[in-house]
């Protein structure tokens, strides 16, 4: 029906027909209704039985067979690490310190990026790869993958699904996730980066220990004001008091919760319930492959437990607007997305459940289940037989059981990345884990020369971890420049010892939870991780 759907401008209208979740204001629900869409936005949400918009009588429509909502959008996500299986996580933290930048964590998650990420011909396997894995679970927004070159260049990569960091439209506010040194350090210039920014998405008081939450109470400064304002969102805001979401609150703080990483590492999360008692916003984010869930569908899972076990702190309806419409106001892109109404942009999701409350369907929706997912009107990844309406796509998978197709094609940059298939950076992934040793060992024989100007610049992953010269991910009012300086001296001597002693073959994560045999098994071996997560979690599956 679509002669070439890779290409954004050339998608015609068309419509989507199923139950409709809009998350609106009113949360409304059609029981049955259709989506129409026009260049990439939402041109009506129409109950069935109503006659279509004017201009549209003659539009394709597109029997779903199953629930539409919007895409889901995630706030807290390290995409560059999620090539990495499970971590085993040898003991009880109660602070990120405690195991960030030790050998072990060098050796199975620092390290393999590290010499993935400055290998040529990897990192455009990682992209593609972790950007599939973010499709196959429903996710359209996350955070972005950070490049830089040996010109001395920084960017974000710019692929299919939205990164918040780098969106280049003017009704999506561009996010700030790091600080430079001296905002980091210093309470007037972070406070004044805060009041420059829509949305600071910030990695604040991660532990349980009062060093943790120190994090948090510097943000309290001489003059008794608070360096806080609507656009901070604290990403984890583990060891904040009831007090301390109170004040978050009062000063238009959000928070960003990722329940399955803090239990996994800490062996609790957030004091969630505070949270949400005192009216902080929540979003949501899986944080990363290796101490976390393999996708947002799974942290929305671990989320619902969560809940379910602490008297139900949540409806599903609430646990499905961190990802969608709250998520949209944290960034401050609810004028556009977060919701299915007309005039907003076509990012979208469908789910096939028997289940007849439409927001437990997506919240115990299997990857099996999801079968569309559209980015600005543009179908990228569905089951075949739902993707075939819009043409061929550029390549075939298979999730678990169910025959899926991907269209790939159409990024305005990256023209290395838009010719790779996923198969092709899956072996490639899967070879480079398995030599580690010896990539590692030939960059240790290799000196990268910054090229002339005229040259292309070779491009290589900017990791969050460990900390990089200059930036960092988190604020140090309470430590200062030499809190920050030792922490880096700390990550220095550990990588004193030559990473081709260090690694170890490894093996690729799966992109899905259906297609990774060894899964639950080593979630049922984690010490930290409470029962209700490795018994229930598995039941879900």
């Amino acid at each position: 029906m679509f002669t070439n759907p890779s290409d954004p401008p050339g998608v015609p209208q068309y419509a989507l027909k199923g139950r409709v979740v809009t998350m609106d204001a009113a949360y409304s629900v059609l029981d049955t209704g259709s989506v129409y869409i026009d260049a990439g936005k939402i041109m009506a949400v129409n109950p069935t039985g109503t006659p279509p918009p004017s201009g549209y009588e003659h539009v394709p429509i597109i029997q779903t067979g199953g629930t539409i909502y919007p895409g889901l959008i995630e706030l807290h996500n390290h995409l560059s690490y999620n090539a990495l299986q499970l971590w085993q996580v040898p003991k009880h933290y109660t602070n990120r310190s405690q195991w960030s930048g030790t050998p072990e964590y060098r050796k199975l998650i620092s390290g393999p990026m590290e010499v993935l990420g400055r290998t040529p011909g990897y990192v455009e396997a990682i992209v593609r790869y972790v950007e599939c894995k973010c499709l196959f679970s429903g996710v359209t927004t996350s955070q972005g993958i950070a490049l830089f070159s040996n010109q001395g260049i920084s960017r974000y990569y710019r692929g299919i699904v939205r990164n918040v960091e780098q969106t280049q439209d003017a009704d999506l506010p561009e996010a700030l996730s790091h600080l430079a040194d001296v905002e980091a350090v210093d309470s007037t210039k972070f406070l004044a980066r805060l009041q420059r920014c829509t949305c600071l998405l910030l990695h604040l008081s991660e532990g349980t220990d009062e060093q943790a939450r120190s994090h948090f109470t510097a943000l309290h400064l001489p003059d008794d004001t608070w360096a806080i304002t609507a656009a901070l969102a604290g990403i984890h805001s583990l060891a904040l008091t009831p007090q301390d979401f109170q004040t978050l609150q009062e000063h238009g703080g959000a928070m960003v919760w990722s329940p399955l990483s803090n239990l996994l590492l800490y062996g609790k999360t957030a004091d969630i319930k505070a949270a949400r008692e005192n009216g902080v916003r929540i979003g949501i984010g899986a944080d990363w492959s290796p101490s976390g869930s393999k996708n947002l569908l799974g942290e929305l899972k671990a989320a619902r437990l969560h809940s379910v076990a602490n008297g139900n702190l949540f409806t599903d309806r609430e646990l499905l607007s961190m990802a969608t419409r709250t998520a949209a106001e944290i960034l401050q892109w609810d004028k556009v997305l977060g919701s299915i109404e007309p005039g907003k942009y076509a990012d979208l999701l469908v789910v096939t459940s028997d289940k007849s409350d439409p927001y437990a369907a997506l919240l115990q929706a299997r990857e099996t289940d999801i079968t569309l997912v559209i980015i600005d009107g543009v179908p990228r990844f569905g089951a075949t037989d739902l993707m075939m309406h819009f043409g061929p796509g550029t390549e075939n998978w298979q999730v678990g059981q169910a025959a899926c197709s991907l269209n790939l094609g159409g990024e305005a940059s990256d023209p290395a990345i838009e010719n790779l298939s996923l198969r092709d950076a899956s072996d490639r992934l899967r070879d480079g884990l398995q030599q580690l040793p010896k990539l590692a060992r030939d960059l240790e024989h290799l000196v990268v020369r910054a090229l002339p100007e005229a040259q292309a610049p070779q491009w290589f992953l900017r990791l969050d971890e460990p900390y990089l010269e200059g930036i960092t991910l988190r604020p140090f009012l309470d430590q200062g420049m030499a809190g920050l300086e030792a922490v880096r001296d700390r990550l220095k001597a550990v990588a004193s010892v030559p990473l081709s002693q260090v690694l170890v073959p490894l093996d690729l994560d799966p992109l899905s939870v259906a297609d990774d045999e060894t899964f639950f098994d080593r979630l049922l071996k984690q010490n930290n991780l409470p029962d209700y997560i490795k018994q229930d979690l598995l039941a879900l599956y």
